[in-house]
């Protein structure tokens, strides 16, 4: 039986693979104007930061949508 990726496992692939952590994604995020004061603005789509994660970064979708759910505030580094 397959196991799922833990949330941690996640964001550690995504670390090795861009080299940047869950805080410098937020940071990013606030200089293209996806959020203000940690928060996502009203309006973002997933589609919107899947699209960005993927073009920059060449993430998959499941790491760009867990940087989402990171961006959205429903998970953060302490989610499983």
């Amino acid at each position: 039986m397959g196991k799922t990726m833990s949330f941690q496992a996640y964001l550690n692939t995504i670390k090795s693979k861009t080299g940047k952590d869950p805080e410098d994604f937020r940071k990013m995020a606030e200089e293209k104007g996806f959020s203000e004061n940690g928060q996502l603005n009203p309006g973002i789509k997933a589609g919107e930061i899947v699209d960005w994660l993927k073009n920059e970064f060449g993430l998959g979708h499941g790491h760009a949508m867990a940087i989402y759910a990171l961006l959205k505030g429903m998970k953060n580094e302490d989610s499983v």
